[in-house]
Order: structure tokens, then sequence, then C-alpha cells
């Protein structure tokens, strides 16, 4: 960090003792996770783009990237370096979209190094290359969110405007997969959602409902049903961004006409078959469904997750998505642990009984009552394992038992849930 980051930091920590005073413990462990992305993940590159690894795992995650820098545009307001590290990683982003825009995590050069060797024609700038509809999206909220929030403009380049041409193209592909996608994923470790079946090509799905195919969950694991609610919700609110960005940044009325129409049309099948019928709940959102009327009611602690719709600023219905909302925080969602340490979400991709940080931090940001906020951002303090630091999932029983000891983005959502409980909000 320079020195003149570092003024900067010092002065908005110095702002933020004074509003946390009460709360030393929380202020310390928010200044731990909130410095130590830019100490231990960030890195400027010659060509003037900023790459960020995920952690413990050598690579840069389109998806984390994203959510690792985003709490830091409060600070881009007063510092121009810190925005520039930001635009820059926008910058980065686009330039791997526009290598491959399929895939989900990308090297640090092309070194060839990658999770696996799944295609033998796999760019060596490809770490991994699991297609998420998320992937495509987050870059586009950190574009907008940075110009609306910092006044900055420079992450809208060339490679932004060619790989918004990209993601629209493999939108309107994947809202046909079966019959005109080419994308196909085969790992043949045998842990099967690490994989699509049918040959790479992945669960059957309706052609033509509206919603865009994806093939992996923003967890990096496999879809059960190809059409994934809480991504597509994604989707409508960055192609509302892409249409304000292309009609006031770039003034190309094609695109943002384009954006708009994809926009309207996800959204319709969303609110057309994206819901089913419950007992006990009455109409909810699914998590995924197929089209043929398949649907899988769970959430899953990546974002974005249904949980996180009103975060992310998807238009739900409000009455359905508070049916929702309470589905998800009950033993009626598979996911979602109870126990001495914490209860919230979890994911089939870390062991039962885990809760995850992401997942408790995007609970509190989407509570209405600031007491019920308190009281999460509390838990989670509590939930370190000792290490004073968030982690990936941890045991409600037992939170010295958890995975991934050093994950930034669940360090980045703490210090968002902190901020917004301090009033830090983003205009969205």
């Amino acid at each position: 960090m320079s020195e003149q980051m570092q003024k900067t930091m010092d002065k908005f920590l110095e702002e933020l003792r004074g509003k946390a005073k009460d709360y030393p413990e929380l202020m310390d462990l928010f200044v731990t996770c909130y410095t130590n992305t830019l100490d231990t993940t960030v890195k400027r590159m010659e060509n003037n783009t900023t790459h960020v690894i995920t952690g413990d795992i050598p690579a840069m995650w389109l998806r984390d990237s994203a959510a690792q820098l985003r709490p830091y545009i409060f600070l881009a307001k007063e510092d121009e370096e810190i925005r520039e590290l930001i635009a820059g990683l926008v910058r980065r982003q686009f330039m791997y979209i526009n290598i491959d825009e399929y895939a989900n995590a990308f090297n640090h050069s092309a070194s060839g190094d990658c999770w696996e060797k799944d295609d033998p024609n796999q760019s060596p700038w490809v770490w991994e290359r699991k297609f998420e509809i998320d992937s495509l999206c987050y870059p586009i909220q950190l574009a907008y969110l940075l110009w609306k929030n910092a006044d900055c403009v420079t992450q809208f380049n060339e490679d932004f405007q060619k790989g918004v041409e990209k993601i629209l193209e493999v939108f309107h592909t994947e809202q046909y997969h079966e019959e005109k996608s080419s994308y196909r994923f085969n790992r043949n470790n045998g842990y099967y959602r690490d994989t699509l079946s049918r040959d790479g090509k992945g669960a059957l799905v309706k052609s033509g409902t509206g919603l865009i195919w994806s093939g992996f969950r923003p967890s990096d694991d496999a879809c059960t049903y190809g059409y994934l609610i809480p991504s597509n919700m994604f989707a409508v609110v960055v192609l509302g961004y892409l249409e304000e960005i292309e009609t006031e940044i770039y003034h190309n009325q094609e695109l943002a006409k384009a954006a708009k129409e994809l926009k309207d049309e996800v959204y319709q099948a969303i609110e057309t078959i994206g819901k089913t019928f419950t007992e006990e709940f009455g109409m909810v959102y699914a998590y995924e469904t197929d089209g043929f009327g398949m649907y899988n009611l769970m959430d899953d602690a990546n974002v974005p997750s249904l949980l996180s719709m009103d975060y992310l600023g998807y238009p739900s219905d409000r009455e359905i998505a508070g049916n929702t909302r309470r589905l998800l925080l009950s033993e009626a969602n598979p996911f979602y642990f109870k126990g001495e340490k914490a209860a919230g979400i979890g994911s089939p991709h870390t062991p039962s009984n885990y809760v995850w940080h992401i997942a408790m931090a995007i609970q509190g940001l989407t509570e209405t009552e600031q007491e019920k906020k308190m009281e999460i951002l509390k838990t989670m303090a509590a939930t370190t394992g000792g290490k004073g630091v968030m982690h990936e999932g941890f045991c409600c029983e037992d939170d010295t038992r958890f995975t991934r000891e050093w994950f930034s983005w669940a360090n980045a959502m703490y210090a968002e849930l902190f901020l917004d409980c301090m009033g830090y909000r983003l205009e969205k």
C-alpha cells in the first residue's frame, strides 16, 4: 500500500473508530479484514490493470475479485490511486473476458497453470473454464458502482465494449443452450458436482423460456437444473446497469436497446416460470428450474443467492420475496443449519452443518432492523475459530472446524456488513 493510500485508509479508519466507539472488538476485526485484501491479494500490473487473487488459491476469479474490492469504493471517493486500483481490476476482468468469455478464473500470466486440464485447447491464461452467469455480471456491476459512487470512468475502455458484446452474445446463445451452445465441460475426477452430465452438456433444459442457462453455480458446483434463478436475477440488474452505461458513457443506443430488451425478457421469464407454490410458504422463487416444471427449492451461501436478491437490487415481487426469505431461513432449505455457535445458510460445497460467513453477511445486509444487523455482525465476529478472520464455512457447533483459513471474499463481506451497520451504503 502506497503512502498516499495509507493516509486515506488511516483517515477513514479514524472516522470509523468514532462511529464504532461502543464496539471496539468489532472495529478491530474490521481493520484486520479490511486491510487484508489490499495487503495480501492485490497486485498492480505493468499494463495498468489490477490482478487480485482469491486468497489461498493463486488465481483470480471474476466474481471474487469484484466482491473483494467492492468495499474500497468508499475510499475511492477520496483517493485517485484507489479509484485507479479498482478501475484497473475492471480493465483486467474485461481483458480476461475477451480471452475466454466462458471461463470463471484466470492466471496472473499465460502460464498454463490450472485447477485441472479439462480441455486440451484451454487458453494458458485460464485457470478454470466453468461457465457461470455471475462471472459475467460482477465486472459490469463493479464498473457501474465505481462510476456512480466515485465518479470514475477510466474503466470504460475499448476492452469493456468488446467484452460487453461478447457477454450479450453468450447470454443470447445460452437462452437456447440445447440447440445453439457449443459449450461443454467435462472433468474426469469422479466428483459429480465438478462436472456436467450428458458428455459435458448438462441436464436437459427447455429452450426459449427467456432464462439464461448456467453450467455452474457461484460456488463452482454444477447446477442441478440449468436455469439458476439468482444468477438470472443478477443478470436483470446488470443489464439495467449496462443500458445506462451505454446510454450515458458510450452513447451507443444499439447496445443500450439490446441490453434493455434482454433485461425485460429475462425478468418476465423469472416472474413467470422462476417461482412455484409451496404448501407451507405460499408462492416462492425457486433456486433452479429446468423450464419443464421441475424446481429445486434451496439456497446456497455463495452470491448471487436467493437471499441476496435485495442486496443485488433485483425488483422482486415483495410478497413472494418475503415468502422465499422465510423458506430460506428455515429447515425447509436443506442447506440451512442451526447449532450452538450460529445459524445460517451453508452449501453443498462444504460439509453438512457448516454455515458460511458470506451468507451470514448477506442475511445481515438484507435485514431491515439495525438490531438484527448488529446481532449477525457480532455472531460473525464470534465465530472465527480463534483466527481473527473470516472463513468459507465453519461448523455451527464448533467454529474451530472450518474451511479455508485465507478467504478474501469472506473478509470483504464482514467489512461490508460492518460498514452498513455504521451507515455506509453504496448507491446502486
